[in-house]
């Protein structure tokens, strides 16, 4: 099977997408090897996460056929000559989005949908975003032959906001990264600890610091929390949410415990993770939320949000606490740290449930949708 992917966020995203990308790309072709990869991407920069890719036998990458020729044009209309010359047998948009001709040039097409949170949180968008995600990514729905979405919430959110029938629409879990799995020997973890100055204990946060992200809940339930616990906080600043964050933690007392980390790569963050006390995950709406998945497979105890697909991604392995709950999640977190919560058991749950997410399974899930697809066009 020659199969054709979107490789733009692969190339260009460091995190999110981007790992996604990575992650199905090597996923499918380490456990389907007689098989081609073909990323199509509108530039190849020099990116050290692309070395998996880069190593694999099966996997190749394609450029527009004209040096230069627009890229946002060519991903949009152009690629699909590319798709029907190499002789795809199917094309799979990772990020939301496909050609807006895949359905005309009759190529069988799957498109993964991470969130429709532009629809959910119109708030954190400009109207131009909104409006140009609204008519890719729900034209992309409409065209795709198959969908997958990568949670049951993505799922309805996807049938009610653009009417698609749900029975066109396939959940299957991602899985994170291997390196999150790896024991990691303790003279190791120290070394990590000491080269990044990480404090003796700290609740960890990762991801963007912005409003959705929900850091300031985190923030209000460090005051409950014993004087030498710490909030590790991972991510980059988005629309100056930080000087909120830091303005909450002075008012609550708890500025001085407050770490804010930019600079951590991803080869470190498994590390962080184990060196964790906990990991807080409140954000308000989320498609999934790989973070949560990172910890439990770290062996860390999780508190997060309801109100989005969370519980999805934490099972038994997490505590959850309403996203304007600050009491509860000082409680829940206090509970972990003081030792008057079952650690052993959230921990051990936590493993069980993320063994669900193997990328070996989640390869054999996305065939099982290529050949639906297939079949259908």
């Amino acid at each position: 099977m020659r199969i054709g992917f979107d490789g733009k966020r692969a190339v260009n995203n460091m995190t999110g997408l981007g790992n996604y990308s990575r992650l199905v790309i090597e996923s499918m072709a380490d456990s389907y090897p007689g098989s081609e990869m073909l990323v199509y991407v509108p530039e190849l920069k020099k990116n050290p996460r692309l070395k998996g890719l880069e190593e694999r036998h099966n996997v190749e990458f394609h450029l527009p056929p004209v040096a230069g020729f627009g890229g946002a044009l060519w991903r949009s209309f152009g690629l699909t000559n590319n798709l029907a010359a190499d002789k795809v047998s199917i094309y799979h948009g990772l990020s939301n989005e496909l050609p807006l001709n895949i359905s005309a040039a009759g190529i069988p097409s799957v498109v993964t949908m991470h969130d429709v949170i532009y629809r959910r949180m119109p708030e954190c968008y400009s109207g131009v975003d909104r409006i140009l995600y609204d008519f890719k990514y729900g034209r992309s729905c409409r065209n795709a032959t198959r969908i997958i979405a990568v949670s049951e919430c993505t799922k309805r959110d996807v049938a009610e906001l653009y009417g698609v029938d749900p029975g066109k629409i396939d959940v299957v879990y991602q899985g994170c990264d291997d390196s999150f799995r790896r024991e990691i020997p303790e003279e190791e973890l120290e070394g990590v600890r000491r080269r990044l100055g990480l404090p003796g204990r700290y609740v960890l946060q990762v991801g963007t610091i912005e409003e959705r992200k929900n850091l300031e809940l985190t923030v209000r339930g460090m005051a409950s929390l014993p004087k030498d616990v710490c909030l590790l906080a991972v991510g980059r600043d988005r629309k100056g949410y930080m000087d909120k964050v830091k303005k909450i933690a002075a008012e609550a007392g708890v500025a001085d415990r407050l770490i804010f980390r930019h600079d951590i790569s991803f080869a470190d963050l498994p590390a962080v993770n184990r060196l964790a006390s906990a990991v807080a995950y409140p954000s308000r709406y989320e498609g999934f939320g790989i973070p949560i998945l990172e910890a439990l497979e770290s062996g860390r105890p999780v508190v997060a949000a309801t109100g989005s697909c969370l519980e999805e991604a934490g099972g038994e392995g997490a505590v959850y606490v309403s996203p304007d709950d600050a009491r509860g999640m000082g409680e829940a977190l206090n509970a972990i740290l003081t030792g008057s919560a079952d650690v052993a058991r959230m921990t051990g749950e936590g493993k069980r449930h993320a063994s669900r997410f193997d990328t070996s399974g989640m390869a054999s899930r996305i065939m099982a949708v290529y050949e639906r697809a297939i079949a259908n066009r």
